[in-house]
């Protein structure tokens, strides 16, 4: 039975993980705490970076001997490879722990195993404990490994009445500069943050994170199929991140810069690019998380492409009734189609609300 004390550390180490959000890309987000033989916290971290110490190891240097005997808490299973480090599983029986509560198992072919490494050491070892939590926070990085592509979130800013644009097009701004600044948040989670043709130009986005101290630009991505909505001196084009403009197989690119263009099959049977083979292309390039910024067309493509992880509406207290509405058609054509979503939390953000969401579990 779980106790009190093992739900805070557990908790605890999830809070840990959070903070390696858009910085430990195309790894996973892990955190670790660390207790001694009478259950007193001694060592705790997390994967800070690709490439850097994993978050056991983090933990196990704080500890030091007094995690001997103890207890250590991670939220995904202790690794059990070598690559650019070594294996967790391995400098946990090291450590001398007694016992090991990790969260999620490793999806990961090369790196699973852990558990048994540990239990055949004679250290107890269980799973579970917080699953649920340390599935969402590591929700990315697992969408990646056991779909084989890049998980996506959609992001949208809308009025109560759902239009994301008056009658004239204008949209700034419908949402609050609180809002606006939330959104540089989630771009500097993602690796990647991507927009269509009509909000390239419409909105001539720079798509760079702003205002968020030591984050990682993600790579920008234009859906512009045609090769028709970015131009030269386009503000997605400058030096702040890498850049990718998406265009069919056959558009002229002439005018696009050669190491920014990625060619894709047109999507069948409709208008635009094939959402797949634009995901698959993404995750080969390492992308293990995309921040789906619109417009409401490519939203529509994805929904209907069934590649839509979660979606996170800031909604402001605006009435319109008319304009554009956030989602165009996503294929579907009766209620009994729509996609269904559980409301995961809904919080103020000055005077708007965001509402995130992530598709019902089928039979909910």
């Amino acid at each position: 039975m779980d106790t009190a004390a093992d739900i805070t550390a557990m908790r605890r180490a999830v809070r840990l993980a959070a903070r390696g959000l858009g910085s430990t890309s195309p790894n996973p987000v892990v955190g670790c705490v660390v207790t001694d033989a009478a259950g007193q916290p001694v060592g705790e971290g997390f994967h800070q970076r690709a490439g850097g110490p994993h978050a056991e190891v983090h933990a196990l240097r704080e500890a030091d001997d007094r995690a001997r005997g103890g207890t250590a808490y991670v939220t995904l299973e202790p690794c059990n490879h070598t690559g650019r480090t070594g294996p967790c599983a391995l400098a946990l029986i090291e450590a001398g722990v007694a016992r090991v509560e990790y969260a999620v198992g490793d999806p990961d072919p090369r790196a699973t195993g852990g558990a048994a490494t540990l239990r055949a050491a004679g250290i107890r070892t269980r799973q579970g404990l917080l699953a649920d939590e340390a599935e969402a926070v590591n929700a990315a990085w697992l969408t990646s490994v056991r779909l084989g592509r890049p998980y996506v979130r959609w992001k949208y800013a809308a009025t109560l009445d759902g239009r994301v644009a008056a009658a004239d097009a204008t949209s700034r701004w419908i949402t609050s500069p609180e809002s606006r600044a939330d959104v540089h948040r989630l771009r500097a989670e993602a690796d990647a943050v991507l927009v269509g043709s009509g909000t390239a130009r419409a909105d001539d986005p720079q798509l760079g994170v702003r205002g968020v101290e030591g984050a990682t630009q993600p790579l920008r991505v234009v859906v512009d199929t045609e090769a028709a909505a970015v131009r030269p001196g386009a503000r997605v084009l400058d030096d702040t991140a890498p850049t990718l403009v998406a265009v069919a197989e056959d558009a002229d690119i002439a005018h696009l810069p050669a190491g920014a263009v990625l060619r894709l099959p047109r999507a069948a049977g409709g208008a635009g690019l094939d959402i797949t083979a634009l995901l698959a292309a993404l995750h080969a390039r390492s992308v293990r998380s995309v921040l789906l910024e619109g417009g409401p067309t490519l939203a529509g493509a994805f929904v209907a492409a069934g590649a839509v992880d979660s979606v996170v509406g800031y909604l402001a207290p605006v009435l319109l009734g008319a304009g554009p509405t956030a989602l165009a058609d996503a294929g579907i054509t009766t209620i009994s189609e729509a996609l269904r979503l559980d409301v995961t939390e809904t919080v103020r953000i000055g005077p708007d609300l965001r509402v995130t969401a992530v598709p019902a579990r089928k039979g909910n």
